[in-house]
């Protein structure tokens, strides 16, 4: 009989524990194992080479948080059966079973604007059926129904596992210590108050505005970084023009399951576009974008050259609005310079806004020693909270470098 209790040496968390078979059966399963294709952060490797991790080492990561959180509460008297703990450690497993290729940017282009949430839960209603109803735990846990709220908010919240993975395991790959956050002493200080909800022991305060920080550094320097921010816009204009001329009667060489897509028009998802997306990954966009950079299309062309030979387009960044004078001036210059009258499609206004901490929507709750619980903000100890509730938006203008 196979060993299916297995450690895994990670490179973030060091060793990885297994604990429990029926969470091997899933990582062999060729849903998960498809993750080792999906690259964590889509193209960020053009501007910090090292970040060429995957999805697949995330899930794991995660998992490996999230036995360590349920460790920490059971220590702290908290009850956790068997089954609940499988339920946690197999929901944050799968959390991202529905990604599609090139994370977040594809998403809306391949299946309409099916989010990958909803992929992931169908794709994990499917292993539920083939594991005779193993999974049954972990989906209600993923989908917040279960009646012990702390295990959702684990799983996904302001202050779950998920986050505490990314952030470790990005700044990890990108080099970018702002974001070296410590999982340890976050989750030591986590605890569950009467209500079954999850707070954090008050002591641990600027262990959690040391995370909030980390992550606002991390989305501006890394994830929303301008180059980042065009990249990511570059794929989805990519796909979108394939799309469209596909749309044209244009014949445009890809894979069979990616051709599927282009081809595939507005409609619920069927049985055979889950199947074809199962099979999809970063493989089939790169292949495609190294062909259709010898397109007869200028536009098309233009940007797969743009990402394949990282010969980028130019991009500036302001916190207000570009002004609409100076765009029209870009679009001009552009037409003049590859003799076009498409420049239009050339230069783009990308937005990204970020609010690091939002108090409205699941608020992270401190425990007192007197057992009460007061909201992060609210604390008479935080330094940074109260100033992270506030939006920050930022413009970055992108178009051709020759002008």
């Amino acid at each position: 009989m196979q060993n299916k209790l297995k450690i895994i040496n990670d490179p973030v968390h060091g060793f990885i524990r297994i604990p429990h078979e029926i969470l091997f059966d899933i990582v062999e399963h060729p849903y998960f194992q498809r993750l080792r294709r999906i690259g964590q952060t889509g193209l960020l490797n053009l501007i910090f080479p090292g970040a060429t991790h995957t999805r697949f080492h995330h899930a794991l990561g995660a998992m490996h948080l999230m036995f360590t959180a349920l460790e920490t509460l059971k220590q702290k008297g908290v009850k956790i059966s068997e089954t609940e703990e499988k339920g946690a450690m197999l929901a944050i497993l799968m959390h991202d079973i529905g990604h599609g290729p090139f994370s977040h940017a594809l998403e809306s282009m391949l299946m309409d604007d099916w989010h990958h949430e909803k992929l992931s839960l169908l794709l994990m209603n499917r292993l539920n059926d083939e594991f005779n109803g193993e999974l049954s735990c972990a989906i209600e846990m993923f989908q917040g129904k279960y009646h012990r709220k702390f295990f959702n908010q684990l799983i996904s919240s302001q202050l779950d596992v998920d986050r505490l993975d990314y952030l470790k395991r990005d700044s990890f790959f990108t080099g970018v210590s702002e974001g070296n956050i410590n999982t340890q002493r976050i989750i030591s200080m986590m605890n569950v108050c009467d209500e079954g909800e999850l707070v954090v022991d008050a002591k641990g305060i600027y262990s959690i505005e040391n995370f909030l920080t980390a992550r606002m550094f991390m989305y501006w320097q890394v994830y929303y970084h301008k180059t980042s921010a065009l990249a990511e816009f570059l794929l989805v204009k990519i796909l979108e023009r394939a799309k469209y001329l596909v749309s044209q009667g244009v014949d445009l060489p890809a894979t069979e399951n990616l051709t599927y897509f282009l081809y595939r028009g507005k409609s619920c998802a069927t049985d055979e576009d889950v199947e074809r997306f199962t099979q999809l990954d970063d493989n089939d966009i790169i292949q495609a974008m190294k062909s259709w950079q010898n397109s007869d299309d200028f536009v098309l062309s233009y940007w797969c050259k743009a990402v394949i030979q990282r010969n980028l387009p130019k991009t500036i960044i302001s916190s207000h609005s570009f002004d609409q004078r100076f765009i029209e001036e870009k679009i001009k210059k552009t037409n003049e310079l590859f003799g076009i009258d498409n420049g239009h499609e050339l230069v783009h206004e990308i937005k990204r806004k970020l609010l690091p901490y939002n108090a409205e929507k699941q608020p992270i709750y401190l425990l007192q020693k007197s057992g009460e619980k007061i909201r992060l903000e609210d604390s008479q100890d935080q330094l940074l909270s109260g100033l992270m509730v506030n939006k920050t938006t930022r413009y970055i203008l992108t178009f051709p470098r020759d002008i």
